[in-house]
């Protein structure tokens, strides 16, 4: 199908990007990777009457390290996320979780910020960033605020970002030592949504006890979940088969 008719922007900057977002109100839709919208305006499941395209400001496509934290501009892609150094020897879970996300075509194009503020509960990063206990930056005509990732997704396909805010940011904090984690998916094919897919990072001590447990799942519910109870289930607890088979069935409950 082709996408019905709709203006399109190019701002040159952050702040004009705004300004457009509050002119245009609730009917413009942000462009970053497109992966996620483009199809979706060819289906015409959605038909924005503006598309406000941010590719062209500069400064917004960073992976760094600062303040203790992974910090991910609004345009950086999944293929820096999956080539980056930094990401492989430090979050070794992110890199897990960019590599299984469709093909190399679609990484190459594709936002990391833009498949959190997609919303969709079958995308992958948003249960990567429940486990990692990630905050997003929503930047908008009063200023920046953090949103924890916990509290980034009320419903299916919105989040907390206001109709003239713009997710510029994803901050991650640094893992303590002695931290793993990984993701997992279970797909029809490679490249497609999970069917099922669950993130998991965990601290351990020097004796091998679990102090921190993070665990997100995807495409499970309506939003992705952050599972609690399974979390719960593991802080104090050697990581046995035992009490890995308990957490999840825990998950698997919740």
């Amino acid at each position: 199908m082709i996408p019905r008719t709709f203006e399109y922007y190019s701002p040159q900057t952050l702040d004009e990007a705004l300004s457009l977002l509050q002119k245009l109100g609730p009917e413009a839709k942000l462009l970053s990777g497109g992966q996620s919208l483009i199809p979706m305006m060819k289906l015409r499941l959605v038909s924005p009457q503006y598309i406000v395209d941010i590719n062209r400001i500069p400064g917004l496509d960073y992976i760094s390290e600062s303040d203790g934290h992974l910090k991910i501009g609004a345009l950086a892609r999944e293929h820096q996320l999956e080539t980056s150094d930094l990401v492989k020897s430090k979050f070794p879970i992110l890199a897990d979780t960019a590599k299984v996300i469709a093909d190399p075509l679609v990484r190459s194009q594709a936002t990391v910020c833009g498949n959190l503020a997609h919303g969709d509960p079958a995308n992958d990063h948003p249960a990567t960033m429940l486990a990692l206990g990630a905050r997003v930056v929503a930047t908008g005509p009063k200023g920046q605020r953090e949103i924890a990732i916990e509290d980034f997704f009320p419903g299916l396909f919105t989040t907390a970002l206001e109709t003239e805010e713009i997710l510029t940011e994803i901050r991650i904090p640094f893992p303590p030592p002695a931290s793993v984690g990984a993701y997992l998916k279970l797909e029809r094919k490679v490249g497609d949504f999970a069917t099922a897919g669950v993130a998991v990072q965990i601290t351990l001590d020097g004796a091998g006890i679990c102090r921190r447990a993070g665990v997100g799942l995807t495409n499970v519910g309506l939003t992705p979940i952050k599972a609690r109870q399974a979390e719960a289930s593991l802080i104090g607890k050697t990581v046995d088969d035992a009490n890995i088979k308990q957490a999840a069935e825990l998950a698997a409950s919740e």
